[in-house]
């Protein structure tokens, strides 16, 4: 697939200006589009985004306040937040530029302008808004998720003491490490616990270490400046950036390959790092909450992970409970699902039969809650009437001893996929709009599986 090439909007009222402009920042990998009025600039932002705008403050009505351009930031910032601004003006114009950050500018650039300066300031700039970018769709992802999955469903005996810590531990800055099984809601109470803290206003950033190959994880998490490596073309923040005065959530810790430990502790105790391929150090506050389903401490032992940085990711410690051993929780939990899948999928299911509800209770859950909501949203998907029978949950219902291996999320997805478009008659765009989804996102995930 190829590289997206980062959108600059140029403004200025000379037009050999302009064609220098968009000149030097074509040669720098730029799509650059010039305008020699304001008000066609803004009405381009407004039609489709842009990675960064380069404005010069001063116009031919009035080439001395530069009031025109003050206002044209002005008006961006009122319909645009997140698009930085970089605006450029005489040699000498200190207070003009400083008002213009205050108007919602990021920098600026005096003329005559150095070339190198002005393509630093906007590799910056265009590298913090793709970040923004990043984080506020991680945020909207996060939201996504939480309303999903709404509070906490906990009212079994084990649950309580799981409770009890997170109102406590939740206003708090300590770092907390959540453990238990694979599926069994840490992720969800990582959210409860940022969800309810006093960082709640700033970003939820997620990360899955498992993901993360050790090449990768260095620049991932701390960033890199361009050069630092064979394909850093341009400047990147990393993780603890975009969570900086918010919170860090660390999905399977135990991943974390070796040799990266050392630069983690740092972070942890002293809140610094340095991009890789930089020599400058950077200080963030940072809240971290950690996930595993591994024994740590067999880890530790097997000289796979630093006991050290155990104690800093340990401060509190949430160990989450199976779902076969939280009883009724089970059944409440079904009957959410049940609820959320019908609407997303705007299937007319209303509710278990008897013998659905003792299926669902007697069966194992290897995979946890995440397996239940599987198993809930292919039966709501199946069913052939407003119940769901334990024909429709595909369970071995007999034993707890049951070897069946449960379906994989991709399964489950695929078969949700064949069947929407088979009750679609083959539309993608129907389908899509059946399980919720964008049609380019049903898309993707049809040339995922190679439909």
């Amino acid at each position: 697939m190829a590289k997206r090439v980062p959108r600059i909007l140029l403004a200025d009222d000379q037009r050999d200006v302009l064609e220098s402009l968009r000149l030097l920042l074509k040669g720098e990998g730029y799509a650059a589009e010039s305008f020699a009025d304001p008000g066609a600039l803004v009405e381009a932002l407004r039609a489709r985004a842009a990675d960064a705008v380069l404005m010069d403050l001063n116009y031919s009505r009035d080439t001395t306040s530069g009031e025109e351009g003050l206002d044209t930031v002005a008006r961006i910032r009122a319909f645009d937040a997140a698009t930085p601004i970089v605006v450029m003006t005489a040699w000498g114009s200190i207070e003009l530029a400083v008002e213009a950050m205050r108007r919602g500018a990021q920098d600026f650039i005096e003329k005559p302008w150095d070339n190198d300066r002005l393509l630093n300031v906007l590799r910056t700039q265009v590298a913090l808004g793709q970040a923004l970018n990043r984080a506020r769709a991680l945020e909207a992802e996060n939201r996504q998720l939480t309303a999903a999955d709404g509070d906490l469903i906990a009212e079994s005996p084990v649950m309580q003491p799981v409770l009890e810590t997170v109102e406590r531990v939740a206003p708090s800055n300590a770092n907390v490490l959540l453990t238990g099984e694979s599926g069994c809601g840490k992720g969800l109470v990582a959210r409860i616990i940022h969800a309810r803290s006093p960082r709640r206003e700033r970003s939820l950033v997620i990360v899955n270490i498992g993901s993360l190959s050790e090449t990768v994880f260095e620049s991932e998490m701390f960033g890199h400046v361009k050069g630092a490596f064979t394909d850093a073309r341009a400047d990147r923040v990393g993780r603890f950036e975009l969570a900086d005065g918010g919170t860090l959530f660390l999905d399977e810790i135990a991943n974390i390959p070796v040799a990266q430990q050392a630069r983690l502790l740092r972070v942890l105790e002293d809140g610094e790092f340095e991009r890789l391929g930089s020599s400058r150090t950077q200080q963030v506050d940072v809240r971290v909450l950690a996930a595993t389903n591994a024994d740590v401490q067999a880890e530790i032992e097997a000289g796979r992970f630093r006991e050290d940085l155990l104690y800093r990711l340990n401060t509190i410690h949430i160990h989450l409970p199976p779902l076969r051993e939280r009883g009724d929780d089970i059944l409440l939990l079904a009957h959410r699902f049940l609820e959320r899948h019908a609407q997303r999928h705007r299937c007319p299911v209303e509710a278990f039969t008897d013998s659905a509800l003792s299926a669902l209770r007697r069966y194992p859950w290897p995979g946890n809650v995440r397996e239940l909501s599987h198993v809930i949203e292919r039966a709501v998907l199946m069913a052939r009437g407003r119940t769901i029978g334990p024909a429709d949950l595909h369970l071995d219902a007999g034993s707890a001893a049951s070897d069946r291996r449960p379906m994989t999320l991709d399964e489950i997805e695929l078969e949700a996929i064949r069947n929407a478009l088979a009750r679609q008659g083959g539309s993608v765009v129907a389908a899509a709009d059946e399980l919720g989804v964008s049609r380019s996102a049903l898309y993707r995930r049809m040339e995922k599986f190679g439909l």
